[in-house]
């Protein structure tokens, strides 16, 4: 039986974070086998505040903060908005932020752990922020403090949700283990259910009543809905969106919180393992090293099929999906469905 590495104290953590301050939060705590939440709430006290991980309040309360980056990431993207929180809706089991900027689907039942954090940075500015993580204390969505940010209503947010109680240590749950399912539906299942689509929110619904992973019913269904493109295929669709001025979508999400960009892209930029988008108000940092396998994917509607693209890791877990930007009730982009069927394929010759 493998061993778990023994937890650290909140001063253990302190004293390891001294020797390497430079160190990305999310690469420190892998490298030292604890949750980045663990060492956010290590500064308690200090440079942080514990927070009550209360989506209403929070959602409700950025709206008079003014411009904001919201940040929400995944192991292999990052996806970062620059904008107001506009729009809110509140949800029993999801709340969404549907602002022209920021674009938020929030799912408070994995929110667990929330902290107000501010940290020195250059020229004695101080850079401030407000993290929440899961039960097992990943990061589910971060918002940046921006120069324009009103202070006064960002400090009047933090004293709604500070804590009642300011413990520098927190104990995360176990890695969830995946609940069993009951036998997957058959192909004929997938393909009737599949064609029956008229809005492409019905696969969630697809996917749950017919016990399929959304990989396996990719490489299930056939290459009409769905058929595997080369990993090129990523930076080729960013390349081909630029070049048409075409704008698109790009969600990112986990377990807790989707993040997504609606509009153009311009400003690509490839720096060793990392696909970046610099736009003015959207960042998107994409490790195309971590992607094993990207798919175009149909999807019929009533208003005729909508096309996708989708990136999937080696543990088959979707890391980012892109659309053509669209209205409900109008044709997809027939701009978007050439660049999506011009992808070069996957090579299954080529294969391992």
């Amino acid at each position: 039986m493998t061993q778990l590495p023994a937890a650290k104290s909140p001063a253990q953590i302190r004293e390891l974070r001294a020797r390497h301050p430079e160190m990305r939060e999310r690469d420190f705590a892998r490298i030292h086998a604890i949750s980045e939440a663990e060492l956010v709430a290590a500064q308690v006290g200090t440079t942080a505040i514990r927070l009550r991980p209360d989506v209403d309040t929070l959602l409700n309360g950025l709206q008079a903060c003014g411009e904001v980056m919201a940040l929400t990431r995944n192991e292999s993207a990052v996806h970062e908005k620059i904008g107001p929180v506009e729009k809110v809706v509140i949800g029993a089991r999801a709340s969404m932020v549907l602002g022209e900027q920021i674009d938020l689907r929030v799912f408070p039942s994995r929110w667990a752990f929330g902290f107000a954090v501010e940290k020195a940075g250059e020229a004695g500015a101080v850079r401030r922020s407000l993290q929440f993580f899961d039960p097992q204390g990943m990061a589910i969505h971060k918002v940046h403090a921006r120069p324009d940010t009103n202070t006064d209503a960002w400090n009047e947010l933090i004293d709604k949700l500070r804590h009642a109680e300011q413990d520098d240590a927190i104990s995360p749950a176990a890695p969830q283990t995946p609940e069993p399912k009951g036998e997957p539906g058959s192909l004929a299942e997938l393909r009737e259910r599949w064609s029956a689509m008229t809005d492409t929110h019905q696969f969630f619904g697809l996917l749950q009543a017919l016990n399929l992973p959304r990989l396996d019913a990719l490489e299930m269904v056939g290459d009409d809905y769905a058929f595997q493109l080369d990993h090129a295929a990523v930076a080729s669709m960013f390349d081909a969106s630029v070049a048409a001025e075409l704008p698109i979508m790009a969600f990112v999400g986990n377990s807790g919180c989707i993040q997504i960009h609606s509009g153009p892209v311009k400003t690509i930029k490839t720096m060793g393992p990392w696909l970046n988008v610099m736009d003015d108000t959207f960042h998107l940092h994409l490790r195309l090293d971590q992607i094993a396998s990207v798919w175009a994917v149909r999807k019929p509607t009533s208003d005729g099929h909508v096309s996708s693209v989708e990136v999937y890791d080696a543990d088959r877990e979707l890391i980012i999906q892109f659309f053509g930007k669209r209205q409900e009730g109008h044709d997809e982009r027939a701009g978007w469905r050439a660049i999506v069927e011009a992808l070069p394929l996957f090579d299954q010759s080529n294969a391992a």
